[in-house]
């Protein structure tokens, strides 16, 4: 697999919840969960379960940091 997106965050699947449309994929990345929101059709398409090696692909214009005053 080739991609432009620098970011690739490695993991398991700890969870999927699906809804009407949309499901919630949970990925547990280095003890940090990363919640991916994609359409129910790709869930089955990429024939997804909870357990399951996957990677999150980040990719934005805009990345904030915040701090306390």
């Amino acid at each position: 697999m080739k991609i432009s997106a620098r970011n690739m965050l490695k993991g398991k699947i700890v969870g999927i919840k699906k809804g009407a449309t949309t499901a919630h994929v949970s990925l547990e990345v280095n003890g940090t969960i990363v919640m991916a929101s994609i359409t129910n059709d790709a869930v089955d398409e990429l024939k997804l379960t909870v357990g399951m090696e996957a990677a999150a692909i980040v990719k934005a214009s805009d990345v904030l940091i915040a701090v306390e005053d």
